[in-house]
């Protein structure tokens, strides 16, 4: 447990920043959960292009690396392009 005053903001702050992180990187794999599991390849396309919205959005506020970004984003493009 902290004893400086300092410290012990930085464990509340660390916490909801925690949070906050957390419920992001989730919306980023439920948009990569949504074009894996499309039914049909325009389905696909308009899931792929909210995903790689809300990838941007993550890697733009550090949550993920840029480059697992950018591999999420090309996996999943190639994906949907060999979709039937």
């Amino acid at each position: 447990m902290p004893q400086i005053k300092s410290a012990k903001k930085r464990v509340i702050t660390d916490r909801k920043a925690n949070l906050r992180n957390r419920r992001i990187r989730s919306e980023m794999k439920s948009a990569i959960k949504t074009v894996r599991t499309a039914a049909n390849r325009e389905e696909g396309e308009q899931a792929l292009l909210r995903a790689v919205s809300t990838i941007d959005r993550t890697a733009a506020k550090g949550i993920v690396h840029k480059n697992t970004a950018a591999r999420t984003k090309s996996r999943l493009a190639h994906f949907v392009a060999r979709m039937d």
